[in-house]
């Protein structure tokens, strides 16, 4: 199990078809074993967490600045700092789904952002301008985004800004 504030990360599914042998008139062909062409899933192994934001979605979320690449405990993240306001984060996991995820059931409280599983995690009694989404995508893989205040205040501010982010990121996930 992860801690809150470290990411999750998904598992790399790709299926392919399997063939059998048919005989056929003396000689052996191959011949596909279902009708199902082979399908290629690359989750969030295929996204940047940079490019989750377009410059739209900035506007819409009033992040101003670009995002700066980086890694959380061995997650792909992307980190945009408003100075004065506010920071986002976004950081994909590979290998923890929401169920692997150590979060403390006082400051979880069950949602669904678009049509993925999600937790809305803030301590409303340390009120101290933190708050993240975390979004389920599929059951081993999430997307965390954490948002802090600047001068760590305002936790209510801080959700409605995870929210809006969790809003504009959900749709591009698999």
């Amino acid at each position: 199990m992860r801690l809150l504030g470290v990411p999750v990360a998904l598992v790399v599914l790709a299926g392919c078809a399997q063939t059998s042998p048919r005989t056929e008139i003396g000689h052996t062909t191959s011949t596909p074993a279902s009708s199902t062409p082979p399908v290629a899933w690359t989750g969030l192994a295929a996204m940047d967490p940079c490019t989750l934001l377009s410059p739209q979605d900035r506007s819409s979320a009033g992040v101003s600045v670009l995002g700066k690449p980086k890694e959380i405990a061995g997650a792909r993240a992307c980190d945009w700092t408003v100075p004065g306001a506010f920071g986002v984060t976004v950081t994909l996991s590979e290998t923890d789904g929401l169920a692997d995820l150590e979060v403390a059931k006082k400051t979880a409280t069950k949602t669904t952002v678009g049509s993925h599983p999600a937790l809305k995690v803030m301590d409303k009694k340390a009120a101290d301008g933190t708050c993240a989404v975390l979004l389920g995508v599929g059951d081993a893989a999430s997307v965390q985004i954490d948002v802090s205040n600047t001068g760590f205040s305002d936790t209510p501010l801080a959700c409605r800004r995870a929210g809006t982010v969790a809003g504009l990121v959900e749709p591009k996930l698999p």
